[in-house]
């Protein structure tokens, strides 16, 4: 999803002409990270406070927990020995805005951000996309003035000219939902040769489940409650909620270095010694601190880069005398306490940077659930740490793609696609995405799924080897009970695989196949399966899916894969369906209602998530609220292809994509609010609903207990 806008949110006073400003959001991946084609990540929890409840850094997507308040990228060289620096994102408590100081770059000119998909289902297909979400956006440190006015950007007096083409990329599948990758192309515009480069991935990382507590609620302690630290075989920096919503937010963020290429060739650790990772750490926008301090010059920032925390004494060994006689402080153990705080991962130098000359570098955010050992956060042991282990490997497997060894040299063997030339971010794939249709019934739900999987190819084993399908759903009351994790709440109901071999069950398709595939009206896909889940309580949200897995290749040691359980998750609504008034009374459950009816919730927005339900309604009709006395309280229309979006509930526990809320026809819930948005009182009230088809009307009456 790509949002265009004029001005930044929040400060459209601030200029009269438009900056080219995009804001877009990954939504393949279980991440939810916001970026913008100006060079930043997250978005300083702006979605919080200007209504439009974007998330900056959510993962899992839907369950309120945030991971970064903002982050973006740093540049530095030196030009004839005078010290260079670019940022695109520093520390600055309100976060980005127009010509504020570090925010140097902005949109290349006519290079609005471009959303492509590898997913042939996607809209935004292209055959040249990698992921199944990537972003392509374009951007530069060039101008001294906010383009288009007479802003300054502040302290902004001496561009670098760098030229920078971002890709983000994120895939659904379950192997890597929990990551999101950043490929940059640099390119030096200007006509200095930049020495010993480095190009860093800065981050003011915050975990805190802003359900629980509200963004930014208390000040500066909603954001002093995270522990950092750094895995230097992973080249990993990473925060966690050491004591802010502890059981709530228990997970980790990271920031990885990748790898990089220039024109003397591969650069990482572990094939050039030349090249350095460093890692850096301070407090938030205080450069008051002794050895965490915020770097406020450029010659500060170039320090932080081009020299690590991890490359000093005190990192290893902060007893030993060549920590004791410099630096004297246990780095690791103060990372790890109470805290917020900004970090980089730096990479170079890169030599001989001269006019023209192209500099690749790949970073990755990933994020991870704390592994359960009963200890508390801030032990943040290795065996916390395992699933963040796992994320970040996976990461770097994706960028290797064909480079099996990571020499940066394409060996026999390696040539998986035949181009001459590593590429880099190829994953195994597990077969097609089922296309699926729900239809909610009363009490019931029935998934109908297309046979489209069968024929997917392993793009690694280049084998048609589709084994059988997995059905999921969710208790009743996951959406409200606990912090939603959709990915984990869908728990296997039935699985149906190929018969006569060593793989799955050998149950076969016959109880799931349809003798005839069925079509509805609108749809142009055949459905050729089906399976009811059934009984179901009506008016509660059941969330349904349905994957394919194949059968894995032992000779290349790849494991039975299984696509993605988030590609095609459905909520469904059971209920009754379109009603005649000649035949079926309309009704309101639950009836009477008492405050805070079990299947609401709590959210932010308590008041306007209240939910209660009119069932048996006619497929187009109006539904009226009074009071007993006859005083208006509210009117809607409810149709047959009713979506929820009228009400917040659906918004705050539903799926995010309305068209994923689907219902029986015949219901439509309502949020006990008038027309004016106003609390309604207790008491009995008034319900007529008139069948706009044939004007036939029908009373009822609910009563409201608080």
């Amino acid at each position: 999803m790509v949002r265009r806008v004029l001005a930044v949110l929040l400060l459209l006073p601030l200029l009269s002409v438009g900056q080219g400003f995009e804001e877009f959001q990954t939504t393949r991946a279980n991440v939810r990270l916001s970026a913008t084609n100006v060079g930043t990540f997250g978005n300083a929890f702006r979605g919080y406070r200007d209504g439009s409840g974007t998330p900056s850094m959510e993962y899992p997507a839907g369950s309120g927990i945030e991971h970064l308040f903002e982050g973006g990228l740093w540049f530095g060289g030196l030009d004839n020995g005078i010290v260079r620096v670019s940022t695109s994102a520093y520390d600055a408590p309100q976060g980005y805005a127009p010509g504020r100081g570090g925010f140097e770059f902005n949109a290349t000119q006519g290079a609005n951000v471009v959303e492509k998909s590898s997913l042939r289902s996607s809209p935004n297909y292209r055959a040249d996309a990698v992921s199944h979400q990537d972003f392509i956006a374009s951007f530069n440190d060039s101008e001294i003035l906010v383009p288009g006015t007479s802003i300054p950007i502040n302290n902004h007096l001496n561009p670098m000219d760098l030229q920078v083409d971002m890709a983000v990329y994120n895939w659904e599948y379950s192997f890597t939902d929990f990551m999101v990758i950043v490929d940059l192309t640099i390119t030096n515009g200007s006509s200095n040769t930049y020495e010993d480069f480095y190009v860093g991935l800065w981050n003011n990382t915050v975990v805190r489940n802003i359900n629980i507590t509200p963004a930014g609620a208390g000040g500066a302690t909603f954001y002093s409650q995270g522990g950092n630290g750094f895995i230097d075989s992973l080249n990993l920096a990473y925060c966690y909620d050491r004591n802010g919503d502890v059981g709530f937010t228990d997970s980790y963020v990271g920031q990885m270095f990748l790898g990089a290429e220039d024109k003397n060739g591969f650069q990482h650790p572990q094939v050039s010694a030349d090249t350095k990772v460093n890692y850096n750490a301070w407090v938030f926008n205080n450069s008051g601190a002794n050895t965490f301090f915020f770097p406020t010059s450029d010659q500060q920032r170039y320090l932080k880069m081009s020299d690590g925390f991890n490359q000093h004494p005190c990192w290893n060994d902060p007893t030993g005398a060549a920590c004791v006689t410099t630096m004297d402080v246990d780095l690791q153990s103060e990372l790890n306490a109470l805290g917020n705080r900004s970090d980089l991962v730096s990479v170079g130098p890169f030599d001989d940077f001269q006019s023209g000359d192209e500099i690749k570098v790949s970073f990755a955010y990933v994020v991870a659930k704390k592994f359960e050992d009963g200890l508390p956060n801030g032990s943040n042991n290795a065996t916390q740490q395992t699933y963040l282990l796992d994320a970040a490997n996976w990461a770097q497997r994706t960028y290797n793609g064909e480079d099996a060894n990571f020499n940066g040299v394409l060996d026999e063997g390696e040539d998986k696609d035949g181009n001459g030339v590593i590429t880099r971010f190829i994953l195994p794939s597990p077969p097609e995405t089922p296309i699926i249709r729900v239809e909610p019934g009363d009490g019931e739900c029935t998934i109908y799924w297309a046979d489209n999987s069968r024929q997917s190819e392993d793009p690694i084993s280049k084998k048609k080897d589709f084994e059988g399908y997995n059905i999921y759903a969710t208790q009743t009351g996951f959406d409200v009970f606990g912090t939603p994790d959709l990915q984990n709440d869908l728990e296997l109901v039935a699985s149906f695989d190929s018969l006569a071999n060593n793989y799955g069950f050998n149950n076969g398709f016959l109880p799931v196949k349809l003798a005839t595939p069925v079509t509805f009206d609108g749809d142009t896909n055949e459905y050729a399966f089906a399976y009811t889940l059934s009984p179901l309580p009506n008016g509660w949200q059941t969330a349904v899916a349905v994957t394919a897995f194949d059968k894995g290749d032992l000779n290349s040691g790849l494991e039975s894969l299984e696509s993605a359980v988030l590609s095609n998750a459905v909520r469904a609504f059971p209920g009754a369906g379109p009603s005649n008034l000649d035949s079926v009374e309309p009704y309101v459950y639950p009836n009477p209602y008492y405050l805070g009816a079990s299947w609401e919730g709590s959210s932010n927005f308590q008041e306007e998530s209240r939910k209660l339900v009119f069932s048996n309604l006619p497929r187009n009709s109006r539904i009226t609220i009074t009071t007993a006395g006859g005083d208006y309280i509210d009117s809607f229309e409810h149709h047959e292809e009713y979506d929820g979006t009228d009400i917040r509930w659906f918004r705050s526990f539903g799926s995010e994509d309305p068209s994923r809320n689907v219902f029986s026809g015949g219901e439509h819930a309502w949020d006990l609010l008038s027309r004016e948005s106003q609390i309604i009182a207790r008491g009995m009230y008034l319900f007529t609903v008139e069948d706009l088809e044939t004007g036939k009307s029908f009373t009822g009456t609910f009563l409201i207990v608080k």
